[in-house]
């Protein structure tokens, strides 16, 4: 059932949202991945909505982007707005481990809407996808809360644990935390933003 809110949500907004996206909040955070990222880097962008402006930005510093996103809308924009990157609808809940062999992954603003019960297991199932020393750049909430709220018109589902747990999950999924902060620029809907290394088992 969240699945189904969350992707007819998308693609109801899609538009909308991605009108109103601030180009530039994201930024600040891919810049000191790219940092980390060597060249040619292949990135897994994963709830890449409308592939503006993560892939973007990432592709114009010669990062290779695959990009997947629930909402079938959301895919269509990113293929027009990115022609340079591939793309995919899929859910990032029936993903299977092994499925990508990337150097990173991204995913900004797209756990929080997928069970929290279910975010240990996605994050290892990241992990999967990235060599030893490979890198994660994440978004999770900075709260705990679950729920359906309005987003630009729409229902839209949430769910997350506090920033405490999640820093937990991260590094028992296998990963040694960078950086994490919190990340205010939607409001009250406060998330944290966290920057982690795949460390070797």
């Amino acid at each position: 059932m969240s699945a189904a809110i969350v992707r007819a949500g998308y693609d109801r907004v899609a538009a909308a949202y991605a009108r109103q996206r601030d180009e530039f909040a994201s930024l600040p955070y891919l810049a000191r991945l790219c940092e980390r990222l060597p060249p040619g880097a292949h990135v897994l962008d994963v709830g890449c909505g409308a592939g503006v402006p993560v892939d973007r930005y990432l592709v114009e510093r010669g990062c290779r982007v695959t990009g997947i996103d629930l909402s079938p809308v959301q895919i269509a924009l990113a293929r027009t707005g990115v022609p340079e990157a591939a793309y995919a609808v899929g859910d990032m809940s029936a993903l299977h481990p092994t499925a990508y062999t990337v150097d990173a992954v991204v995913s900004l603003y797209a756990i929080c809407h997928t069970p929290r019960e279910q975010h240990g297991r996605i994050l290892a199932m990241f992990s999967s996808f990235l060599p030893d020393g490979g890198l994660l750049l994440v978004t999770m909430g900075a709260s705990a809360w679950e729920g359906v709220e309005q987003f630009h018109g729409a229902p839209m589902w949430w769910s997350h644990y506090d920033s405490a747990t999640n820093r937990r999950l991260i590094e028992g999924a296998g990963f040694s935390i960078l950086f994490d902060e919190i990340d205010t620029q939607h409001g009250e809907q406060h998330q944290i933003v966290l920057a982690a290394r795949r460390s070797a088992p």
